[in-house]
């Protein structure tokens, strides 16, 4: 399947559809069972992660929503100073050691380089700080159909996912599953959906529609930091395509 990430307005239109709202409230319960609290935290959410920060926002300090440079964003919270930033995930506007815990969702099948997005990740978090990761299950009904975001980018299986977390400094801990039901739009699929997500929970785990790892940022082995130039430039979003510049370039 493609990397490229699916676009700012395909995600809110889905969240905002019954099958997004249903998917949301499945994901967001097994979030909450492994979701350890953490008094007064600083929490980034990475990918399109609000639908869940509303969540868990009142009980942190503050909470940041990053959204990458290829999905594009949106404004965040409605109707409050905005915390949204338009970031690039291999480089992240913050400090060493500056964030408790960091949320990935619709994220880290999209990321061009997964393993330089986790080590920059790993950079930011705090020394104890938890990476929570929401992705797609290569088994899982939903991974197959491109109809709702969790069908677009790398899916996962949960040995690659502990994998990649080992890697790049991480100890796996906490997991959980969601979605079993099948995403369809169907009145009477949706209507069923409690009863399918707890008995898949106990009785196919495996075919989940997403898997939910919690991880550790893990202190006692370092990663090599290479200096490196940005790659990276910022297309002007509001100038229209075709049209030259007037302004002198800077190269």
């Amino acid at each position: 399947m493609s990397s490229m990430h699916t676009d700012i307005v395909d995600l809110r239109q889905f969240y905002h559809s019954e099958l997004g709202r249903m998917a949301e409230q499945a994901v967001t319960m097994a979030l909450s069972s492994i979701w350890a609290r953490l008094p007064e935290e600083r929490l980034v959410g990475l990918g399109y992660a609000v639908p869940y920060l509303e969540r868990f926002r009142p009980d942190t300090e503050r909470t940041f929503a990053f959204m990458p440079a290829g999905q594009g964003a949106v404004n965040w919270p409605a109707a409050e100073l905005s915390s949204t930033a338009l970031v690039f995930d291999e480089e992240l506007p913050l400090p060493d050691a500056s964030i408790d815990r960091v949320l990935m969702v619709h994220a880290l099948e999209f990321a061009e380089s997964p393993r330089e997005t986790m080590k920059e990740i790993w950079r930011i978090l705090a020394p104890g700080g938890r990476l929570v990761i929401v992705v797609p299950n290569r088994r899982g009904v939903w991974a197959r159909m491109e109809h709702t975001p969790f069908g677009s980018g790398r899916p996962y299986s949960r040995g690659q996912l502990t994998a990649l977390l080992r890697e790049t400094n991480f100890t796996p801990g906490a997991s959980s599953e969601a979605l079993f039901f099948p995403p369809s739009k169907r009145k009477l699929v949706l209507r069923l959906r409690h009863g399918l997500e707890r008995f898949g929970r106990s009785l196919w785990p495996v075919f989940s529609g997403v898997i939910i790892v919690e991880a550790q940022k893990r202190l006692y082995q370092g990663l090599p930091v290479a200096v490196r130039a940005s790659r990276r430039v910022f297309v002007p979003v509001l100038a229209p395509h075709g049209v030259p510049s007037t302004r002198n370039r800077t190269l």
